[in-house]
């Protein structure tokens, strides 16, 4: 039994939502809403005592940290690859993937824009300009990376759907809903863009969960 405890809104499950619907892999939805503290309760602190989504849990085992989850998938449902064989390659990906992952995404999660807010009392304005400037820092890197390698194509890395596509797609959708200004990064946001359209990854985008508002 495979189950996936996870917020519709919340980027880090999405990509994991889309590594398990490109794998064709089924999964039970286990809902934790964040804004009414959900991932703080007991019953989910025994689940991912980290109190944070996602959280896979396979044959009772439970996996944290989207990219450690993304790693185990790609490890024991190989097919499709979302990583290339070429150890290169691999590294590039990879790469891409942490620029989202450890450049983007840390700066500006939900607990770190509740603390400026309550501990440093920023206006919803200053919140949303800090968010602005680490999507800004983070999409120049990637999209100085694609244009600098000429490795892209249809997706990040040619032809081929990878993770880092797999995490550039949830966080094109946060900059949207904070009205980042997208213009100066065209190839990154067109690869997210058709990424997005795919049919697997549609059906799992956060507007078609059980858990949206």
């Amino acid at each position: 039994m495979r189950a996936l405890y996870t917020f519709f809104r919340s980027s880090t499950s999405y990509r994991v939502r889309i590594a398990l619907a490109v794998k064709g892999l089924d999964w039970e939805p286990r809902y934790i809403s964040l804004p009414k503290m959900e991932h703080k309760t007991p019953d989910y602190l025994g689940v991912n005592p980290q109190g944070l989504v996602p959280a896979l849990v396979e044959d009772g085992h439970t996996i944290a940290q989207s990219l450690a989850i993304l790693d185990y998938l790609e490890e024991v449902h190989p097919e499709p690859p979302l990583l290339p064989r070429d150890p290169l390659e691999r590294a590039y990906v990879r790469g891409l993937a942490q620029i989202i992952g450890c450049d983007i995404h840390p700066l500006n999660n939900v607990r770190v824009l509740k603390y400026l807010k309550g501990r440093w009392g920023l206006s919803d304005a200053e919140r949303d300009e800090w968010y602005a400037h680490w999507v800004a820092e983070g999409f120049a890197a990637f999209e100085a990376t694609l244009l600098h390698e000429g490795r892209s194509g249809t997706y990040c890395l040619g032809e081929m759907l990878t993770i880092a596509d797999v995490c550039l797609v949830p966080q094109v959708a946060n900059a949207r809903r904070f009205n980042c200004d997208l213009a100066p990064y065209p190839v990154t946001v067109a690869i997210a863009d058709r990424v997005a359209a795919l049919p697997a990854v549609e059906r799992v985008a956060p507007q078609t969960q059980a858990d949206a508002f």
